[in-house]
C-alpha cells in the first residue's frame, strides 16, 4: 500500500477518536528502545525481589525494553488511559474491594475500545490514499500494521503513558493525571507510521509522602524500584496463591480484595470525577453486599455477583481466604 499522510492531521485525528471511544487522555511517543535508566530500574527491581511470585514480570524482559521485538516496524505507541473512578462507592464499615474492580473486567472493555482504535487509525490511513500531499505529508510504501495491548504483554505502560506525554509516576508507582488524579486503565496501540509525538512532563509530586505514609504494610519506599510486591496488600489478596504472612495479614483491615489506600491518600485524587463509563460501575447487588453476606458466600452468588468481573483473578478460595482474615482483623479490634 502506498499513501501520503500528515502527521499532525493523523496524531489529531487518533486523539479525536479515542475521547469518541471513551478514553479520558491519549498521548504519542516515538517507539525508541526503553531508555538505560528505566532498564536499571527494572533490573533493580526484579534483582531485589519486588516482583513476589509473578514470575512473568522476569520473563520476556528484551521484549519489555524493546517495543520493536513485540511489533517489527512500530515507529508511534499510543498511549490512552481510561477513567475509573467511582461515583458510588462500597460503605466504608464494610469490606472493601479495590475500585478498579468494581465493574466490568477493564481487560475485556480496554481490548474491546483498542481495537477499535487500531481500525479507525486503519482506516484513517487508507482514506488518504489519494490525497494531495503538502510539505509535511510522509510517504509510507509498506502496508500498515497496528497491534494493541491492555496488561497482557511485556509492554511497559506507565513509562509508554510518561514518554507520551498523559502524566508522571508518583511515589505510589501509579501513573498520575493531573487534574484527574490516578484512577486510570491504561492501553497502547502500536502503529508503523511516524506521528506527532508528546513530551513527557515531570514529576508534580513535590515533596509530599502521603502515599507512603499511608501504606499499612509498608509496601512502598522512596524511589522508582521502591515497591515491594511481597508486602503489598494488592499483590497479597489477588496474586498470592498461598497464606498470606501474618505480619502482612494483620495490616489488612477490611480490605479483602486489592488496596487503594496509596490512591485514597493522594491529593491528586481529591480532583477525580467519577467514570461516564457505564460498564466500570458497581451493580446494587454488589454495592448492597454487607459483611454477613460476605462471610456467609457461597460460590453460586460469588459466580453470579463476579461474571465477567476482575475479581474472579483471586477465585473463590482467594476471596473467601481474605475474607476470614479480615474478619479476624476486625474481631482483634474489637478486642482492644
Amino acid at each position: 500500500m502506498s499513501l501520503r499522510y500528515s502527521t499532525d492531521k493523523l496524531s489529531l485525528f487518533v486523539k479525536t477518536e479515542s475521547q469518541r471511544l471513551g478514553f479520558y487522555a491519549c498521548g504519542i511517543a516515538p517507539a525508541h528502545r526503553v531508555d538505560a535508566e528505566e532498564a536499571a530500574l527494572l533490573d533493580k527491581w526484579i534483582s531485589c525481589g519486588g516482583n513476589a511470585s509473578m514470575d512473568y514480570m522476569a520473563r520476556n524482559v528484551d521484549k519489555r525494553l524493546n517495543p520493536s521485538l513485540l511489533m517489527p516496524g512500530v515507529k508511534s505507541i499510543v498511549s490512552v488511559a481510561m477513567n475509573y473512578a467511582p461515583k458510588e462507592k462500597i460503605s466504608a464499615d464494610e469490606y472493601q474491594f479495590a475500585v478498579y474492580a468494581y465493574g466490568r473486567d477493564y481487560h475485556d472493555l480496554m481490548r474491546e475500545r483498542l481495537r477499535q482504535l487500531e481500525q479507525s487509525i486503519t482506516d484513517f490511513l487508507e482514506r488518504t490514499k489519494t490525497n494531495g500531499a503538502s510539505s509535511l505529508d510522509n510517504d509510507v510504501n509498506d502496508e500498515i500494521t497496528t497491534r494493541s495491548f491492555c496488561d497482557t504483554a511485556p509492554v511497559l505502560e506507565r513509562y509508554w503513558a510518561v514518554k507520551a506525554g498523559l502524566g508522571w509516576i508518583g511515589r505510589n508507582h501509579q501513573l498520575i493525571i493531573p487534574g484527574r488524579g490516578s484512577m486510570f486503565f491504561l492501553g497502547e496501540v502500536f502503529v508503523s507510521v511516524e506521528m506527532d509525538y508528546d513530551k513527557p512532563m515531570k514529576s508534580r509530586c513535590g515533596t509530599c509522602r502521603a502515599c507512603l505514609d499511608a501504606c499499612p504494610t509498608q509496601a512502598i519506599t522512596e524511589g522508582r524500584a521502591g515497591l515491594d510486591a511481597r508486602r503489598c496488600l494488592s499483590y497479597q489478596t489477588i496474586e498470592n496463591r498461598n497464606d498470606i504472612p501474618s505480619d502482612i495479614a494483620s495490616k489488612m483491615g477490611n480490605v479483602v480484595y486489592g488496596c487503594d489506600r496509596c490512591q485514597q491518600a493522594c491529593p491528586w485524587n481529591r480532583f477525580a470525577l467519577p467514570t461516564e463509563e457505564e460498564h466500570l460501575r458497581p451493580s446494587e447487588d454488589f454495592l448492597q453486599m454487607k459483611q454477613s453476606d460476605w462471610e456467609s458466600l457461597n460460590v453460586e452468588d460469588y459466580r453470579r455477583l463476579f461474571k465477567g468481573s476482575a475479581v474472579k483473578r483471586a477465585k473463590y478460595e482467594g476471596l473467601m481466604r481474605n475474607i476470614r482474615l479480615a474478619a479476624d482483623c476486625k474481631g482483634s479490634e474489637e478486642m482492644k
